[in-house]
């Protein structure tokens, strides 16, 4: 059975002592680069891994990260996290990801994990089901940094990334308003998430820029889900004066919008417009390709690292806002 290979390996194979061979290990400025060089190369000859629990105790640091996203079924979160964990292997950070799967249970039970794993940071995009934040200030009274990416509540206490949702929902609604639509609904997210009411908000200020005024019977108020967009319609279609478009809070919902208005044979685009939120990669191949909003999800992901990074660093205190700016991508589904 192979042994592990210690310091004390290294250190009596090139006659040096072990406080050597682990400052070489750091790239310690000390240590000239010919020894550094010496030692890698036996560390790698003899297959030498670190001991990252012993490192840990000694430095106080994991470097590890924890990431809390509400689901992995969609593509975004798969590309925030893409983001991250470029820049943290860059500095040297392994990442731990949690799925909430939309629940605040969950949630909660992911940000315990991460401060039983002693994480240095704790990144987080909330369910839909959370109501409140104090798991996250356990974990921030526990000293761990935490910040939010993509949604969060309407807490001034911590930091966070995000696209600018207000006017993803404005340039939404005007580009349904200006390729001729009249009546123009949306299927929104629970409203305590900012995420989704600034994309209510900016969709009922674009109405109100061409004249018209935001009617309550066509916004539903929906779950960000496939079901959501298919029940949304539904009722939307049932209402005596129905709408002729759609600005839905997230693709998913799109897609369940599109998917009822093929099953009721309303063809889409022409009789009906839809715009979606997220620019999910299935977007631009299903049929008709569907018009949406960018959010930028790789750069939210190492902007959102950044901030974790200075917070882990030391600024500790300061509270940031980074908003990204939107990018609106007509394809099919909205065309006249």
């Amino acid at each position: 059975m192979k042994t592990k290979v210690t310091i004390k390996d290294i250190a009596q194979e090139l006659g040096i002592t072990a406080a050597t061979v682990s400052r070489a290990l750091r790239d310690h400025p000390e240590i000239s680069p010919v020894t550094i060089r010496k030692v890698k190369a036996v560390a790698k000859r003899l297959d030498y891994r670190t001991n990252k629990i012993a490192s840990s105790l000694r430095s106080g640091k994991t470097h590890v990260i924890g990431v809390v996203i509400p689901t992995a079924e969609h593509l975004f979160f798969g590309s925030v996290i893409h983001g991250i964990s470029n820049l943290a292997s860059e500095r040297g950070y392994d990442v731990l990801i949690y799925q909430s799967n939309e629940s605040e249970q969950f949630e909660k039970k992911g940000v315990e994990t991460f401060i039983d794993a002693r994480v240095d940071g704790i990144l987080a995009s909330i369910s839909k089901g959370t109501t409140e934040l104090s798991h996250f200030r356990t974990a921030r009274e526990r000293n761990i940094p935490v910040a939010f990416f993509d949604r969060t509540q309407d807490d001034s206490s911590f930091s966070s990334v995000c696209v600018d949702d207000y006017s993803g929902g404005f340039m939404a609604a005007e580009s349904l308003i200006t390729s001729g639509y009249q009546r123009i609904a949306h299927i929104s997210g629970p409203q305590h998430i900012k995420a989704f009411s600034e994309r209510l908000r900016g969709y009922q200020d674009a109405l109100r820029k061409y004249g018209m005024s935001p009617d309550k019977q066509l916004i539903y108020a929906g779950d960000i889900s496939i079901e959501s967009g298919k029940a949304g319609i539904s009722h939307l279609l049932a209402l005596e004066a129905p709408p002729d478009a759609l600005f839905a809070v997230e693709d998913f919902t799109a897609l369940g919008a599109l998917k009822e208005l093929k099953a009721r044979s309303v063809a889409v685009p022409g009789s009906f417009g839809i715009i979606g939120f997220c620019n999910d990669l299935f977007g631009a191949h299903i049929s008709p390709t569907l018009s949406t909003v960018d959010q930028k999800t790789v750069q939210m992901g190492e902007e959102a690292f950044n901030l974790l990074y200075e917070l882990i660093q030391g600024n500790k205190n300061t509270i940031q806002r980074r908003v990204l700016s939107p990018e609106l991508i007509v394809r099919e589904s909205s065309a006249r």
